[in-house]
Formats: C-alpha cells, sequence, structure tokens
C-alpha cells in the first residue's frame, strides 16, 4: 500500500480505533503521546480521588503500566479517556481496598494533607491572589463533599467529561450520575456559602 493511500484510510479511521490498534501492537511512540496528552488531568483525577498526591503519582504510574499490559482490552467504542479513567479508578478501588480503607472517604478524611491548587497562568496580580483564593475555598469545601460527589463533580468540570463518559468510568447508571452531580453541587454551594469570602 502507498503512503497516501494509508494516510488517506488513516484519516477516514476514528482516533480510538487507532489509539486501540495501537495499543494492540504495544506502539511506544502512540504510548508516548497519550501519556502527555493526558498526564495533567489523570494526576489531577487520581489525586482528588486519593486525596494523597504522593499515592497518586504512584497510582499514576501503575495506570500507565496496566494501560500498556491491558492496553489490547481497550476496544475503540469509546472515547479513550474514558477507558483510561476506567483503568485509573478500579486501580485506586483495588488499593484502598488492600490497605483496609472502608471507602475513599477514609482516605480523604487525613487532614494532614492540605488542599490542592490549580497552577495560575494569569498575568496579573491581583488576579493572581483572588484566583488563589477562590480556589483554596473551593479545594477545602470539596474536601468535605462524600467521596462519590466528589469524583462525579472532578470528572465533569475539572476534566469534562460528559455525562454518559462519566457513567462508564464510574460503572453506575446515567440517573445515577446525574443524582451525584446535583447533590454534589448543592452541597458544595452550601459549603461555600458557609464559608467566609
Amino acid at each position: 500500500m502507498n503512503a497516501t493511500a494509508y494516510c488517506f484510510l488513516n484519516a477516514m479511521e476514528s482516533e480510538p480505533s487507532i489509539i486501540a490498534r495501537g495499543l494492540r501492537r504495544r506502539d511506544p511512540d502512540l504510548l508516548d503521546r497519550l501519556i502527555e496528552q493526558y498526564q495533567h488531568r489523570l494526576l489531577r483525577y487520581l489525586i482528588s480521588l486519593s486525596g494523597n498526591r504522593e499515592l497518586a503519582e504512584d497510582l499514576f504510574q501503575e495506570t500507565w503500566i496496566r494501560v500498556l499490559e491491558r492496553g489490547h482490552q481497550y476496544d475503540g467504542k469509546h472515547e479513550f479517556n474514558t477507558w483510561l479513567y476506567a483503568v485509573a479508578r478500579n486501580l485506586t478501588i483495588d488499593y484502598l481496598r488492600k490497605k483496609s480503607l472502608l471507602s475513599l472517604d477514609a482516605l480523604m478524611e487525613n487532614e494532614d494533607h492540605a488542599p490542592l491548587e490549580p497552577a495560575d497562568t494569569h498575568p496579573m496580580a491581583w488576579e493572581v491572589v483572588q484566583q488563589h483564593e477562590q480556589a483554596e475555598r473551593i479545594s477545602a469545601a470539596m474536601v468535605g463533599l462524600p467521596a462519590e460527589y466528589r469524583e462525579a463533580i472532578v470528572l465533569r468540570f475539572q476534566d469534562g467529561l460528559d455525562l454518559q463518559e462519566i457513567a462508564t468510568v464510574i460503572g453506575a447508571p446515567l440517573g445515577t450520575v446525574k443524582s451525584r452531580l446535583y447533590r454534589g453541587l448543592n452541597l458544595l454551594m452550601g459549603r461555600l456559602g458557609g464559608m467566609q469570602a
């Protein structure tokens, strides 16, 4: 097959299909590209689940090892990030079970770990301070939410997954996802309203 025909066929093939085929071949360039593309969002998600940056970094590495080992299981029917988050979530749950923690909440109750804040890129100092204070308030309020609500909020608003993708990641019906988001946002708004500005 000549190069032009190959490029044409690849252009018609969906990105999830290309990723699925590359993972079956254990393509190292593809894996490097995927890690680069998803590293920040995945790490942020794992920090949110575990509440511990060091643990999240370990789970991050383990997630990519699992992707390499079990990439052949990704079928390309869903978006790759949905499958990736499901892998990361399952690893986190397995780790917590092995450590005899009853739930994600048990890990988040450790107050030794301060809420993490997103990096700011705004050039004006007053904007940076204002956003920093707002991020601290939201992070502090998020820590107090039940784990299932916190997870749904992070997946929807920080990672930009749609409701169906969240349902796939957490293995719950769409109605459950909607309920968790609604209840989580109500609790979050209540907590933010109760905090002093």
